[in-house]
């Protein structure tokens, strides 16, 4: 399921959203110089944290293979972290909504979800 084209649509969307909360967030974090730094920084992190540690042929090649279940954790902190800041930014509807939207494509995503925590190689261009 993990392949189908809504769901990965919505993954993708839901990276850009990622991207974009850190950078509002970085705006509203502190003084002029830091709000520079947060908004260039914070999605600059996050992207960086996402495109490096990777799990091996997921769909690419890694350039840092971690194991599944770290790469799990890492991308419920980034997402956890987005939500915490729409919360933090007192958009608690929006942050509930991002909250069950990200729950639910792990749901959907079932296949690449538990491949991952069983900590195998889960590769997406054989399904």
């Amino acid at each position: 399921m993990n392949s189908n084209p809504v769901n990965l649509g919505v993954r993708f969307l839901l990276e850009i959203a990622m991207l974009v909360i850190f950078a509002f967030w970085g705006w509203h974090l502190g003084g002029p110089w830091m709000r520079y730094l947060g908004v260039l920084g914070l999605p600059a992190i996050a992207a960086a944290l996402w495109g490096i540690f990777r799990i091996p042929n997921d769909p690419k090649p890694a350039p840092v293979e971690i194991p599944g279940i770290v790469r799990l954790l890492l991308e419920w902190a980034l997402f956890g972290s987005a939500v915490w800041a729409l919360y933090d930014l007192e958009y608690c509807r929006l942050s509930f909504a991002m909250l069950i939207i990200v729950i639910l494509h792990y749901i959907v995503s079932y296949d690449r979800t538990w491949a991952m925590l069983r900590n195998k190689r889960y590769d997406l261009m054989a399904k």
